[in-house]
């Protein structure tokens, strides 16, 4: 009876094996994977990765039975090369378009992302000799009037993302989604043209932001859509001091993705500006985003973003203050100060007394000129 029951599951046995067989070899397979130097092993389980997240109703699932693991969807993002393929977009964008494509290629755009060309100082769409001249099209003088009789105006159009007190030396992106203060505007060095005091130890880095007593330290967070105005100008009237330019990442700064990766601020390619105002401390940053490598800083010539020769990590500091110019550049409120390529965000620090009031709500349209806070 025993030879019996073995040779009727002779069959069952066989295929068991032979189903058996692909978890062996892939288990061996895998093995040889997880021996290989890590630039290699990204390269290896990189497009493994894209596909189980792109295939429908789990096919690659199986794989995880015998040790694989995919990468996060976070770290898949991050290993996309931004920074070259922005390069090429920037370049793609400086192609002169044929006269008779120019209206059907911007009217598309206008159309995905509901520009009004109403405002724009040229409504002529064969006036824009490639994409590039389009996205940074001037307005009409009219059409963004200045607000006098506040603060801070915004210095973009764009969507209001998150504002307030800077506490415990984090600062939102998003709601809930939080980035280090020093890590975004970068660590202090003691040469004396900084606009903020020398560091004090023991001392938050909040803190030593904070110059005069009874005064708080405020953030406001814009983001700039594609289909926005593309410049951005003086909220205030102010000093700028210095410049300091981290190259990073060139990720997209939507707010759903700013939702998904924790300081994506921080690892992107950004411009810090920083001076003085009437109450202290003030700070104006352009963030880069993915095809947003290029920012320009109208006074700054030397200012070269997404360029090949910055690696990233590092950071290089400029200073405006000049034995012939002791107290940097003076910006107006409302001047021309710089320009995005597409769209990106705009993030102000700045120092003001406690009884500073925004006037503003998460998620609301905002153009320039319009208040973002009165004393």
């Amino acid at each position: 009876t025993m030879c019996q029951s073995e040779a009727r599951r002779g069959p069952e046995l066989r295929a068991a094996k032979w189903l058996h067989f692909p978890q062996l070899a892939l288990r061996r397979r895998l093995g040889q994977l997880s021996c290989m130097s890590k630039p290699a092993l990204k390269l290896r389980s990189w497009p493994l990765a894209v596909l189980y997240y792109l295939l429908p109703l789990g096919a690659l699932r199986p794989l995880s039975r015998v040790g694989w693991r995919p990468v996060s969807r976070v770290a898949l993002y991050k290993s996309v090369p931004t920074r070259l393929l922005s390069r090429a977009w920037g370049r793609l964008n400086q192609v002169e378009l044929p006269h008779w494509l120019r209206r059907p290629v911007y009217s598309l755009y206008i159309w995905t992302f509901g520009v009004n060309m109403k405002e724009a100082a040229v409504e002529d769409l064969h006036h824009y000799r490639n994409l590039s001249e389009f996205f940074r099209r001037k307005l009409k003088p009219q059409a963004r009037p200045v607000c006098g009789l506040h603060s801070v105006i915004s210095p973009s159009d764009g969507k209001i993302l998150n504002f307030g007190q800077v506490k415990n030396c984090e600062v939102e992106q998003v709601k809930g989604v939080t980035y280090s203060l020093e890590s975004f505007l970068g660590p202090r060095t003691p040469a004396e043209d900084l606009p903020f005091p020398p560091a004090v130890r023991h001392s938050s880095f909040r803190s030593q932001l904070v110059t005069r007593e009874g005064n708080e330290l405020y953030h406001c967070v814009i983001y700039l859509a594609p289909g926005d105005y593309h410049c951005f100008h003086s909220p205030t009237d102010w000093t700028v001091a210095h410049r300091r330019h981290f190259p990073g990442s060139l990720m997209s700064v939507n707010p759903g993705m700013a939702r998904w990766i924790k300081e994506l601020f921080c690892h992107n390619e950004r411009v810090v500006l920083t001076g003085d105002w009437k109450h202290g401390f003030f700070s104006l940053t352009a963030v880069g985003a993915t095809n947003v490598g290029s920012i320009r800083i109208y006074f700054d010539r030397d200012l070269h973003t997404n360029s090949p020769r910055y690696s990233k990590g590092s950071y290089n500091d400029f200073s405006f203050v000049t034995h012939a110019n002791k107290e940097g550049i003076p910006m107006r409120k409302g001047e021309h100060l710089g320009e995005f390529n597409l769209g990106s965000t705009i993030v102000l620090i700045f120092e003001a007394p406690k009884d500073f009031n925004f006037s503003l709500q998460a998620g609301q349209k905002i153009r320039f000129g319009e208040a973002l806070g009165s004393l």
